[in-house]
């Protein structure tokens, strides 16, 4: 069995029973931590273990990236001047019909590689554009390949009606793909990589089509996510019908939202609906401001997600970094509004947004006991930030190191399941520029594909 025995770091738990430790010790064995304390003695005849001098580091949970387009990979910053709008027409009714399987495939694996890289072990990847069972299939043998604990979240295309076809909000999901999908990859739900329906919801489809989605999810025990928000609904009124049908409830998921009014927001609350925000994006695309604050004025925590890396980059240190200072300048505008002043102190302390990154996205997944904290008897999914870069020295507060100046330069180390998938500041993959080249000669061929296509319009 692997053990490995990190001493003498900076440990930030996120465990509210354990709390932090200045030069505290972290021991793992197999893809377990089995024990954490100021000083672990391993004592004489110990089995082999690998003790890493932690003196200077800061160790912390894996981060959770609670919403990724992964398969828009190929695609980075190619609609960085889109409105949301745009990227409806541009994206799901353009480049989205050129994609094949093999560009689903190494969009995900680069994507997630790059997660990885990032200091994200859990990545939530909502698959929206597979139009086959072997785009799927693809996307889910790129997850698998990367070494990532993640959430496939299974969608459905959004093209543009042909002649004679149905719009895409009419179609339910597919029954027979979620079935195929459980018999296959999916048999072992407890395995590293699980799925998750990721279907259109009240606003995006009819109310049919969302009643029918709700009951598939529930039935096989599966988490519903939808996006809401970005344009009108497609079924008003909607919310309230699936709530008083007994659909609403703890395993389904709310991405953005940023258009729901208060009275509902508090009954999805209320109900134990999860929200992931994707702060940068919302107010790139023109979504509107992230509902962080008025979430946590309910008493209930955001997670974090990137959203679409063909917009912006997918660095989630980043993305919480934003979700915290924009909710901030909404506090404090509202503090000047109101009372004319500034607030006497910070609306919302950095640990808070370290959790939105953590443990709020491991309780999404209805995952808080095995991910999410570095608690003793939960998977090993850990970072290690080597606190010593020119950029986070010296360390005054370790918290706010990392949520406030913590970039991808300063990940040396990231484990999952106890297995290193980054050392001393490299990724642990082979043949990566060879994928890189396959990732260029991809979104050069989606490109030059739309492009013919427009042309041929």
């Amino acid at each position: 069995m692997r053990r490995t025995l990190i001493k003498s770091a900076t440990i930030i738990s996120m465990d509210d029973g354990l709390g932090d430790f200045v030069a505290g010790d972290l021991l793992v064995e197999g893809n377990r931590i089995v024990d954490l304390r100021p000083e672990i003695d391993l004592g004489s005849g110990a089995i082999e273990t690998e003790i890493l001098d932690g003196e200077g580091r800061i160790v912390i949970p894996g981060l959770i990236n609670a919403h990724m387009h992964t398969w828009q990979t190929a695609l980075r910053g190619f609609a960085a001047n889109w409105t949301l709008p745009e990227y409806f027409r541009r994206m799901h009714a353009g480049l989205a019909t050129v994609f094949r399987p093999d560009d689903i495939y190494i969009a995900t694996l680069v994507g997630a590689l790059n997660q990885i890289n990032s200091g994200v072990t859990t990545l939530v990847d909502w698959c929206h554009n597979n139009p086959t069972p072997d785009h799927t299939d693809a996307a889910v043998r790129g997850l698998i390949e990367s070494g990532i604990r993640a959430a496939f979240f299974h969608g459905s295309p959004k093209p543009e009606p042909k002649p004679g076809e149905p719009h895409f909000s009419e179609m339910p999901h597919p029954r027979r793909e979620v079935e195929r999908l459980l018999a296959g990859p999916f048999a072992d739900q407890n395995g590293l990589v699980t799925l998750g329906l990721a279907i259109l919801g009240p606003h995006y489809s009819t109310l049919d089509v969302a009643m029918h989605d709700f009951r598939l999810a529930r039935e096989f025990n599966l988490i519903a996510s939808m996006h809401q928000g970005g344009g009108p609904a497609k079924t008003l009124g909607g919310w309230e019908k699936l709530i008083e049908a007994g659909l609403v409830g703890p395993g389904v998921n709310i991405v953005h939202g940023n258009d729901l009014p208060d009275d509902l927001l508090q009954r999805l609350v209320d109900l134990g609906v999860s929200f992931s925000v994707t702060p940068e994006n919302e107010m790139i695309q023109g979504h509107g401001f992230p509902i962080t604050g008025r979430l946590l004025q309910r008493g209930v925590r955001p997670t974090i997600g990137i959203d679409l890396e063909s917009v912006l980059a997918g660095d989630l240190f980043s993305a919480g970094r934003v979700a915290l200072s924009m909710q901030r300048a909404l506090d404090n505008a509202e503090a000047r509004k109101t009372g004319g002043t500034i607030p006497a102190t910070t609306t919302i302390p950095v640990r808070e947004a370290l959790r939105w990154v953590t443990t709020e996205g491991a309780r999404m997944l209805g995952r808080e006991d095995q991910i999410g904290s570095l608690t003793p008897g939960k998977l090993a999914d850990l970072v290690i930030i080597n606190a010593s870069d020119l950029n986070l020295f010296p360390v005054h507060d370790p918290v706010a190191t990392v949520v406030m100046q913590t970039s991808l330069a300063n990940i040396e180390a990231v484990m999952i399941g106890g297995s290193w998938k980054k050392r001393n500041g490299r990724l642990l993959v082979d043949g990566l520029d060879h994928k890189k080249e396959l990732l260029a000669q991809s979104g050069r061929r989606l490109v030059q594909d739309i492009e013919r296509q427009e042309r041929a319009a």
